[in-house]
């Protein structure tokens, strides 16, 4: 999984914006750009007369209102070289398909070197780089995911067979346990879960003590929180190292990625080093377990606050239930479009990656949809808002509100409105290899709920918490659930 482009992205692009907002005081003046000129510029004070709001309703409105304000390319002033803004499929195709010596992470996000080891990602050379990704997206590839169906079910079922017959739950919490449970099983093996989760679940919350604004500014300081990060994961490693060496003596194979990357071999014939699986694997569960466990609790409230929509996603699984009465398999979840798209949509008005971001390494030429043309000087950091792009009216109709259909088959606005669209899992060469991964875990848990409970919504449908720098719902999110009989 190319972890610098999704969750650990997110944390590194706020980051940015943070400094943009906070450290730039140039004089407020804004540089109309014309055909072939640089992007509009708008400098240190006129961002900082948006953070009251930034601070209130988050980076979206205030993103949103400078494209309002000055189209689909513009600059902000920073104290080093300027950040450009590209929003819409129109301005963003070299963005995702610029190859990598155009544009790229560059050194942006060095801190994941401190959190998965130098063995893996930046902290090795691009050639090495993009066969990590290679491995990533062979283990995560669609093709796989009937093996991991059957130990997702599994950890579903366990899990909800302790809910009594009727109860109050924090959907939130529960999601959070549940996803950590099914992403260690099906990523890191059944050794893990069967024998030393409770640790690993512990370490995996103090290798996140390195996602705040100091660490990954200055990864290296010797301050509290990269002091636990630095130990957990250099238990983690410990832990999956002895794993992956018993089973390598023992000739012991198993049906999970973490094998997967064990068996897999670069170009020149070498194998994966105990060190590399390690951080490949621990960067898959960090990355996956999270966008995965929020996209969950949003579901939720997507769906619990959308009566027909809800229905809708029940009926389609008493029809699959019935289909499929010896039990669901891969076939089954591929069938549930009505459930996807409630998913897909989801991840449309909250996106995982709320922000991606790189570093042009050649200048390239963007044109608008009025036909502006804006250069895009060497050096210089480009970043492109999901959260704004997969929001766009004349894209998506009426984009404010929930509604799963319009990726349905008789509208397809992600397609009518042309490649890059639809960015929740990024695209091109960094496109997230994790997709298929993650909407497979979210229908296996929530295709277990409709079928077999009822739900109130207790909790007001929640804020998004722009505070954190993976946006997630704000508070708790409680609800009533009742089990039912007529899908067991």
């Amino acid at each position: 999984m190319d972890f610098p482009s999704s969750n650990t992205l997110w944390c590194g692009a706020m980051a940015l914006l943070f400094i943009i907002i906070v450290l730039s005081t140039k004089r407020s003046v804004i540089h109309r750009g014309n055909p072939s000129q640089l992007p509009p510029l708008v400098n240190g004070i006129a961002f900082l007369a948006l953070l009251p709001n930034l601070l209130k309703k988050g980076l979206h409105d205030v993103v949103n209102d400078l494209y309002v304000k000055h189209g689909s390319v513009f600059m902000a002033g920073l104290f080093g070289p300027n950040v450009t803004f590209l929003i819409g499929p129109e301005v963003t195709a070299h963005f995702f398909q610029g190859l990598e010596s155009e544009i790229s992470h560059g050194k942006m996000f060095v801190f994941a070197v401190h959190m998965f080891g130098n063995a893996v990602g930046l902290g090795r050379d691009i050639a090495t780089q993009n066969e990590q990704r290679r491995f990533n997206s062979e283990a995560l590839k669609m093709s796989r995911m009937r093996s991991h169906v059957s130990p997702m079910l599994d950890e579903v079922e366990s899990y909800f067979d302790k809910w009594g017959k009727e109860g109050i739950v924090d959907l939130k919490c529960e999601f959070e346990q549940l996803l950590m449970l099914i992403a260690s099983r099906c990523l890191l093996g059944k050794e893990v879960r069967e024998n030393m989760f409770g640790e690993v679940q512990t370490l995996f919350h103090e290798l996140g003590s390195g996602m705040n604004i100091t660490s990954l500014l200055f990864p290296q300081l010797p301050i509290p929180s990269n002091r636990r990060r630095d130990r957990a994961r250099i238990r983690l490693t410990q832990i999956l190292s002895e794993v992956i060496e018993s089973r390598k003596i023992s000739g012991r194979v198993e049906e999970d990625t973490l094998q997967k990357l064990i068996d897999s071999k670069y170009k020149d014939g070498s194998s994966t080093t105990v060190e590399e699986v390690a951080g490949m694997a621990m960067a898959m569960l960090f990355v996956g377990k999270h966008s995965s466990s929020i996209t969950s609790t949003w579901t939720g409230a997507r769906l619990l606050s959308h009566p027909t929509f809800l229905k809708a996603a029940v009926e389609e699984q008493i029809q699959i239930a019935k289909k499929y009465k010896d039990g669901l398999d891969n076939n089954a979840f591929m069938e549930m479009e009505t459930l996807h798209n409630c998913i897909k949509e989801v991840l449309r008005m909250h996106p995982p990656m709320g922000v991606l971001v790189r570093k042009a390494h050649k200048k390239f030429t963007v044109q608008t949809k009025e036909g502006k043309k804006y250069e895009i000087p060497q050096g210089q950091i480009v970043a492109t808002p999901t959260v704004v792009s997969n929001n766009i009216p004349h894209i998506y109709k009426d984009p404010q509100v929930y509604d799963p259909d319009r990726f349905g088959p008789e509208r397809q606005e992600d397609k009518v409105g042309g490649k890059f669209s639809y960015t929740s899992f990024s695209g091109g060469r960094h496109v997230c290899t994790g997709e298929a991964f993650a909407y497979l875990q979210i229908k296996v848990i929530w295709s277990h709920l409709l079928r077999n409970f009822e739900f109130e919504l207790i909790s007001p449908f929640p804020e998004t918490d722009w505070s954190k720098f993976l946006a997630e719902p704000k508070g708790n999110l409680f609800v009533r659930y009742k089990k039912i009989e007529f899908l067991q």
